[in-house]
């Protein structure tokens, strides 16, 4: 699932492209991924309206049009958006495509098919995508060690599943938050509540640190993002074990292990991320 360094990247990407470009018109090959209004509606809506900006937060995009107007994206697993030349060939499962003025195209590809669009109108409050629901971004003030001794004192399942929890930090998902993990030397199993206040501060400096080095490892031009598909961003040398799972540690060389954790695929050193033991 693309996370927040990845959506990051969609924004980057795309907003240049699109901005003060009128929607000449709007085709839903697949109705399913726009989930309100209904397909029609939103078409109708859409249609002769302007891009302005584009905005994220945590892993949903804003794609706000000039009246007032704009429609919020979560990419899901698969889901991505790739602003095209006119007759560009129509990569497989293209859903939605926005036709603009000046013949180019944007369009939404998604081979998992579990991406979703919701339109809201000018003013209109979101009581519909879950934005509401989420926690700080990691590079907001609001979130440091204080913040984040608070959310986790008080857990006890483990702080890998804590991380995920987008209503305590919002864009982090599993890649990230082994990263910051290994990177704080914290071990993914440990419950939240045993941290301590050291190890808290790491991580509430590693999050971020991680997540800027990672967007900016992401960045991308409007020409290699448009030859990969809108793909090619995902994958990254950067990864110090997230999928590595049995490789040497890139820090003591011992074997990393591969477990689950919350019923997610978890990587870390054995020997730099300690598990919470006694004598500690």
């Amino acid at each position: 699932m693309p996370e927040l360094p990845e959506v990051e990247a969609v924004k980057r990407v795309v907003e240049p492209q699109i901005r003060g470009r009128r929607i000449q018109r709007v085709t839903a090959h697949n109705p399913k991924v726009i989930a309100r209004p209904g397909a029609e509606e939103f078409c109708r809506l859409v249609q002769g309206q302007t891009f302005s900006t584009v905005d994220r937060r945590g892993k949903f995009l804003t794609l706000h049009l000039e009246s007032g107007d704009r429609f919020v994206l979560h990419l899901r697993m698969t889901g991505n958006l790739l602003p095209t030349p006119g007759g560009h060939p129509q990569e497989k499962h293209t859903h939605l495509v926005f036709t603009l003025d000046d013949g180019s195209e944007l369009r939404y590809i998604d081979l998992r098919r579990f991406g979703r669009f919701w339109l809201l109108r000018a003013g209109e409050e979101d009581c519909f995508t879950g934005i509401d629901r989420l926690g700080p971004e990691p590079f907001d003030p609001a979130f440091d060690a204080a913040y984040l001794a608070g959310q986790l004192a008080r857990r006890k399942r483990a702080v890998k599943e804590c991380l995920l929890d987008q209503s305590i930090v919002a864009g982090i998902g599993n890649i990230y938050a082994d990263e910051s993990l290994f990177a704080a030397r914290i071990c993914p199993t440990r419950p939240a509540n045993t941290l301590t206040q050291e190890e808290v501060a790491r991580l509430a400096r590693q999050i971020p640190a991680i997540l800027r080095a990672a967007i900016q490892g992401k960045e991308t031009s409007p020409e290699e993002y448009l030859a990969s598909g809108g793909r090619n961003y995902r994958g990254s040398s950067f990864f110090q074990v997230y999928g590595h799972g049995g490789e040497p540690c890139p820090a003591c060389g011992a074997p990393l292990c591969r477990t689950v954790i919350g019923g997610r695929s978890s990587v870390y050193c054995p020997c730099c991320q300690l598990p919470l033991t006694k004598e500690r």
